[in-house]
């Protein structure tokens, strides 16, 4: 059983990888990552916190629209061709065939992800030129387009003497090159002086990207489940509006329930049951020191057992906990996004990332499983 899975995913691999449209995918993100070096630099202040932002921003935005466009492809086109009849009818379980396109086609993104990453962690490294005194990183430009010469040399080689895939050759040759280059730049200054490897090393922000490739995961999870029913202008549609709406969630979901609970505890308040307290919170700052601020001042009830649902009148409770379940079925992709803590200098909690990538990977087998549910009782005959 677990040949076959294997054997599936790295056909879907390949298939996939193949693609020209992960080349070119990959190469705008590239490209938008090396521009936001120099671009960055029209902030006035904050420089290097604009790189981070429009850079996590691009892995997270190219991996979503590589998910769909790929993983939408998957299985819905093997039905149209009549192929998928052809695996199904050896003693390939239904389950093996989706996890095993799901498999292939993931490390597809992670690949692409992973090119991308090197080119941000690249890019970050040499810093945002604020002035024109500021050096630049020669360690960085010489390694890191050397990176690509050398790739693209070697995938024109694979395409011309063997006859290999030209835009697979190409990502399977730079990404590793690309990885090589980062870890060779992180021990030399601007100038080529040597340069302790940890001192450029960002914990936190690999941590960050790593978040956000799960969100990825989930909407390729997403693509695979909606593409066992439907073709693929349509699995497009439902990819990226999931998408949309779990970036907006806490705006559509998040709020109408705020303001809900403002008015039970408004309400909770006028009645002499419950009482305001300062809530202060603790940062962690990349630099060790803790600073610790009042946040906001909530109302909480008074300790009789009560819950502020109590105070609801009307329908609030009902619509309480119908935006409530609908905000627990579409995913939150705000909760893998840390691009704020990294912007105010913070470090993430490990306890919280722990947290985010039990929700995403919950998220993603609750997603397969569904899949696998809807393409089991699919007709492919």
């Amino acid at each position: 059983m677990f040949g076959l899975l294997l054997t599936i995913a790295r056909n879907t691999f390949r298939e996939s990888v193949r693609q020209p449209v992960v080349l070119i995918i990959n190469g705008v993100a590239v490209f938008l990552l090396i521009m936001a070096n120099p671009l960055s630099a029209y902030t006035l202040e904050d420089d290097q916190r604009m790189l981070l932002d429009i850079g996590l921003a691009t892995i997270f935005a190219a991996g979503s629209i590589l998910a769909a466009f790929v993983a939408s492809d998957a299985i819905s086109r093997e039905i149209d061709d009549k192929t998928v009849l052809t695996v199904v009818s050896k003693p390939v379980p239904r389950p093996i065939l989706v996890i095993g396109k799901f498999l292939g086609i993931l490390g597809v993104l992670m690949l692409s992800v992973l090119l991308q990453s090197f080119v941000f962690m690249l890019a970050e490294y040499h810093t945002v030129l604020q002035t024109v005194r500021d050096p630049i990183h020669l360690p960085v430009l010489f390694l890191g387009g050397g990176a690509f010469v050398v790739g693209i040399a070697v995938a024109t080689w694979m395409n011309y003497f063997y006859g290999r895939n030209f835009p697979a050759s190409a990502i399977l040759a730079i990404a590793p090159l690309l990885g090589v280059a980062w870890a060779l730049a992180l021990n030399f200054g601007p100038d080529f002086s040597r340069r302790p490897f940890m001192e450029g090393f960002q914990v936190e922000l690999w941590l960050a990207v790593g978040l956000v490739s799960l969100a990825i995961v989930v909407l390729s999870a997403i693509a695979v489940a909606a593409s066992t029913r439907t073709r693929q202008a349509a699995t497009l549609t439902i990819t990226f509006g999931l998408f949309l709406g779990g970036l907006l969630s806490d705006h559509f979901f998040g709020r109408p329930m705020n303001a809900i609970e403002d008015r039970w505890q408004e309400r909770a308040m006028a009645r002499g049951e419950a009482k305001e307290v300062p809530i202060f919170r603790s940062f962690v700052q990349s630099d060790g020191s803790t600073i610790t601020s009042q946040v906001e001042e909530r109302v909480i009830k008074l300790d009789d057992g009560r819950s502020l649902s109590d105070f609801a009148e009307g329908q609030e409770g009902l619509k309480y906990r119908s935006l409530q379940t609908v905000r627990t079925i579409i995913p939150n992709f705000q909760i893998l996004w840390l691009a704020d803590a990294l912007t105010q200098d913070r470090k993430i909690p490990r306890d919280y990332a722990a947290r985010a990538m039990a929700y995403a990977g919950c998220l993603t087998l609750g997603i397969l499983g569904l899949a696998v549910a809807l393409f089991d009782r699919r007709e492919v005959g």
